[in-house]
This record gives structure tokens, C-alpha cells and sequence, in this order.
């Protein structure tokens, strides 16, 4: 399929009778996992007008902000690729030109099809890594592989994650449910949105029931009915399963969508929360997300952060890719009809998916 515009955006499409996936040229987003049949897609298209990174400058595009975050923003839409870092820059990396969630949100992308094959190619000469993401379809589920290359002569400690954030209409207050085999979670250790922040700041506690800051619990199972929220919590998948997967279901559209992986190369989930809060550019207090970000680490925190935290009950935080090395992680992504949500799903690595 040839390169088309989406949302203003260069873009390439696969598609069969069910799905229609696309991913933006630049920065690599998967922008759209349309279920063609409602015309519904549940990720997130930021409502503030899109642009390309390339054309992204600090100094005439204050409408996205003026941090290392702006030019992610100025590009960012649905499921974005966190490597080789996954949270912001140190002050003396964002001076070097390190952007939040590294260089693989805001790259070029070669992208073509062929045989029933989306193929995407990056280079991030930043952190020395090659990328390579392959999607095919198969009924209503897209079969992903992503491959990532260490060019350098030394161990690479990463955090590889996958940045997947649904939106509206499918995210709706008080009426979206979410399920995953989360076990022990904890709220993000700092403030993490201020007076819009409902939960109780690096409290740790049992999936789904997140601490409040003025006591009680909130069950995370359910997108939050206020007006205005925001958060950011991280959870450990069950350790003692193969797959690790999550599901979210809207009723007003009876559609489901969801991810599911192998559980070794993405222990964690964490999920932000934003709920027009943000009132600073972009966001304008008018944006409402939920990010399902499953990756190699539990929290968004600079690499030294991330390294001298290490681990987090005894689980590492970060994923190494051995020097001259390719590592691969396959993941399937899956948009359908349902009648609720369901608490179990297992993929059989190809076509089908068992639901229960």
C-alpha cells in the first residue's frame, strides 16, 4: 500500500476485511487498529493538530511546550515505541538532543508492504541500535515482531516499551474496564499530578485497588469517573505465567481490544492516567487517555534512575541487548465485538485467541 495522510501525518497502512492498522512514517507510531465494521479505533489521537518531528522546532512551536517532551508531543499518537529509554532525559542528555522515551518516538521510519507484510526499519544512532517492527494480519489480530540490534561493543541495558494509549470514544469516564494478571503494583514515587493525583504517592498495594491519597481505595479496573485526574502506577504480570496480556472493553461500541505478550520479555504494565488535568500546552485540560505500557521496566525515570534502581522486588527493571546481537520479542494486538470484558486471554502465538 502506498504512503498516504493521516491526521497530517506521512503514513502506511495494512488492512483486510476486519482491521485496518497504521503506522505514522515518522516517530513509528501505531496511529489506528480500526475495526472497520464500526469504524472505531481505541487509540489515542491527541485533539491538538499533528506534526511531523522533522519539522518540529523548540523555538516556533511553543504550542507543544518548551521541555525535552515537546517534540514527542508535536508527533506522539497511539502506541508509541519507548527505546531505548522509557521516561525523560537527564538535563545533561536532553542538552546532547535525548527527547522523553528516546529516540524511537521521534525517528524515521522506512516503511513498505509487501506479501501481506508491514515492514518497518529505523536506526536511532543515538543509542547505537537498529529496529525493526513486522506486522501481519490474521482475522481481527495483528501479528507483531520487533527485532532491536546492538551496533556498539557493549552491553546495552534498555528499557524496551510499548507505549500503547487508548483514547476517545472508546475511553470513556466511569465506563471503560480494563483487566491484565497484574500482582503487586505501586503509585509512581513522586507526584505525579499534582492536585488532579488521586492516589497515594509510592504506596505499594495489590492490583487492582490503588491507594487514595484520602484513604479508601480506587479499583483500577474501571476508567475513573471524575472530571479531572491524573497518575501514573506500575505493575509486576504474574511471574508465574508464560503470557501476560491486557483487555479493555467499551460498552457504548461492544468492542474489545487488548495486547497480549510473553511474559519474560514484558514483566511489567504500567498505566498512566490523563484526564484533563494537564493544563499546561498540549494538553489544555481537554485530553483524556489511558496508556497500557507494557515494556522491560516498571517505571518512566532516567536511564540512571532505571540502573541504579535495578530491580523491583526482586524483578530486573530494565532488559540487556548483548553487544553486536539482535534480541526479538512477538506481541499480537487484537481489536473485536464482545459482549464484556473477559478475565482471561491466551494466544496460541499465531491466528487464534482464547478468551474466558
Amino acid at each position: 500500500m502506498a504512503e498516504f495522510q493521516y491526521r497530517n501525518r506521512r503514513a502506511v497502512a495494512i488492512e483486510n476485511d476486519l482491521l485496518r492498522v497504521t503506522m505514522l512514517v515518522e516517530g513509528g507510531h501505531i496511529a489506528e487498529l480500526t475495526h472497520k465494521a464500526s469504524k472505531v479505533n481505541p487509540m489515542w489521537n491527541p485533539p491538538w493538530p499533528s506534526i511531523e518531528p522533522s519539522r518540529f522546532d523548540r523555538a516556533t512551536n511553543k504550542q507543544y511546550g518548551d521541555d525535552s517532551e515537546a517534540k514527542l508531543l508535536a508527533g506522539i499518537m497511539g502506541h508509541n515505541l519507548c527505546l531505548d529509554v522509557f521516561g525523560g532525559p537527564s538535563a545533561t542528555e536532553a542538552a546532547a538532543g535525548l527527547t522523553v522515551h528516546g529516540e524511537s518516538s521521534v525517528a524515521p521510519y522506512a516503511i513498505t508492504v509487501s506479501g501481506g507484510e508491514l515492514i518497518a526499519k529505523a536506526s536511532f544512532p543515538l543509542a547505537r541500535l537498529d529496529f525493526e517492527r513486522r506486522i501481519r494480519l490474521r482475522d481481527s489480530i495483528a501479528l507483531i515482531t520487533e527485532s532491536v540490534t546492538n551496533r556498539s561493543a557493549h552491553d546495552y541495558p534498555s528499557a524496551w516499551t510499548q507505549h500503547a494509549t487508548l483514547g476517545p470514544p472508546f475511553l470513556e469516564r466511569g465506563r471503560t474496564l480494563f483487566r491484565m494478571p497484574a500482582t503487586r503494583s505501586r503509585v509512581f514515587e513522586t507526584d505525579f499530578a499534582g492536585e488532579f493525583g488521586p492516589y497515594k504517592t509510592g504506596a505499594d498495594f495489590d492490583w487492582p485497588n490503588a491507594p487514595l491519597k484520602r484513604g479508601g481505595t480506587l479499583d483500577l479496573r474501571v476508567y475513573p469517573s471524575a472530571e479531572a485526574s491524573g497518575g501514573y502506577t506500575a505493575h509486576l504480570l504474574d511471574p508465574h505465567r508464560e503470557q501476560a496480556f491486557f483487555a479493555a472493553w467499551s460498552p457504548s461500541s461492544s468492542l474489545l481490544c487488548g495486547y497480549v505478550w510473553s511474559r519474560s520479555d514484558f514483566p511489567w504494565i504500567g498505566i498512566w492516567e490523563e484526564n484533563h488535568a494537564r493544563k499546561q500546552a498540549p494538553w489544555n485540560g481537554r485530553t483524556m487517555t489511558r496508556g497500557m505500557e507494557f515494556g522491560a521496566s516498571p517505571m518512566p525515570e532516567t536511564r540512571k534512575q532505571m540502573i541504579e534502581r535495578g530491580s523491583l522486588w526482586g524483578v530486573p527493571g530494565y532488559r540487556w541487548i548483548p553487544a553486536g546481537k539482535t534480541v526479538t520479542a512477538d506481541y499480537c494486538a487484537f481489536v473485536q465485538t464482545a459482549k464484556g470484558v473477559p478475565d482471561e486471554v491466551v494466544w496460541d502465538g499465531g491466528s487464534r485467541l482464547k478468551f474466558s
